[in-house]
């Protein structure tokens, strides 16, 4: 990937683009107003992207921790201005995490780290962006 990491996106028809990323995977992106559309808008995508970039954090925190994590599934619901530009003023993240004798405190501990330290993703969110979390483990 270079140095500077170059995202492309091209006017297909409609409010619908092809994206390329840095990496030179691509999707379509589109206003998710219309009946047929066939891929996540960009305010959908901010919100997998906080998913993503904290799932990953988590699950490499914990392995690090040797914790038996087995699954996870994060859900991000977020909440909008209703003015325009219409960013996101809070999002709320649920971890919900499966493995036998999984540690709640580790757990916790790497959730923490990844919101505070780690997630760029989040740290480029406005600061009055409110984001809080649940935490959730199962046994399998």
């Amino acid at each position: 990937m270079p140095d500077k990491p170059i995202a492309t996106l091209l006017w297909h028809s409609g409010m619908r683009f092809v994206a390329r990323s840095p990496s030179g995977h691509g999707l379509i992106v589109e206003s998710v107003s219309g009946a047929d559309h066939l891929g996540p808008s960009p305010t959908e995508l901010l919100l997998i992207a906080v998913a993503g970039c904290s799932g990953m954090d988590v699950v490499s925190i914990l392995k690090k921790m040797h914790e038996p994590l087995a699954g996870l599934e994060i859900s991000v619901t977020g909440e909008r201005a209703s003015d325009h530009p219409k960013y996101f003023t809070a999002i709320e993240i649920l971890y919900h995490a499966k493995g036998r004798g999984l540690a709640s405190e580790k757990l916790e501990r790497a959730v923490a780290l990844s919101q505070s330290t780690y997630c760029s993703v989040l740290a480029t969110l406005r600061p009055d962006c409110k984001v809080t979390s649940r935490i959730e483990i199962s046994e399998e």
